[in-house]
């Protein structure tokens, strides 16, 4: 079961309702018990990274994300906000993130009043590595944004794809089962939709093959 971590901030109902339409079943939850018994999670999010950690650890949820990813190596996205508290840290607040893929969050700093801030609407991914989460992707495949921060990995191995706005970003990291996309599928209709069919169909064994689909 997939389980949508409800932390009080996130398009919750949107991810849920994609899934549907994938005849995917999935769970809303902020229970530990529910959480604990994800075979997938999801970690949306919308909102400031200093308040989504306070929620987090207001929760008791940290200790348990953390095992979840990191030890029992089950499949892992976060979205949007999602994909920025997988991180070390923000330049948005103090506390830190889940630290489960080694990097920061950075506020867009432009040169030129051109660029506005946030970064929002339609734009395309380059896609830098293989990976199964963009596996017989649309040709012509972008997504939506709405964010101010970008995510800035430690290690260019963890770099999945990246965007032109004003410069080049990081819009989707992964780190073994753990991924982030820095867009909303949820809102980035048949593009969205066919990434997370693709999350869906990950398996728990991040060694197993037998879901790699190639990418376009």
């Amino acid at each position: 079961m997939i389980i949508i971590v409800d932390y009080g901030m996130g398009n919750l109902r949107s991810i849920q309702n994609m899934l549907k339409h994938l005849n995917v079943s999935s769970e809303i939850s902020s229970d530990r018990e529910i959480i604990s018994a994800a075979s997938k999670i999801i970690l949306p999010g919308v909102g400031s990274f200093e308040k989504a950690v306070e929620n987090i650890d207001r929760l008791g949820i940290r200790d348990l994300l953390i095992e979840k990813a990191r030890h029992e190596k089950i499949p892992f996205l976060g979205i949007c906000l999602g994909m920025q508290l997988l991180g070390d840290s923000s330049e948005e607040g103090t506390l830190p993130g889940l630290g489960l893929v080694p990097g920061r969050s950075a506020k867009f700093n432009f040169e030129s009043n051109k660029m506005k801030i946030p970064h929002m609407g339609w734009n395309t991914v380059s896609i830098i590595k293989d990976d199964v989460l963009f596996g017989n992707m649309h040709e012509d495949s972008r997504f939506y944004f709405v964010h101010s921060y970008h995510f800035v990995c430690e290690n260019e191995t963890d770099i999945l794809t990246i965007t032109e706005y004003g410069n080049n970003f990081i819009s989707a990291i992964s780190n073994e089962n753990i991924r982030g996309v820095q867009f909303h599928p949820e809102k980035s209709h048949k593009f969205g939709m066919k990434l997370l069919k693709n999350f869906s169909e990950l398996k728990q064994d991040v060694n197993d093959k037998s879901y790699a689909l190639s990418v376009a």
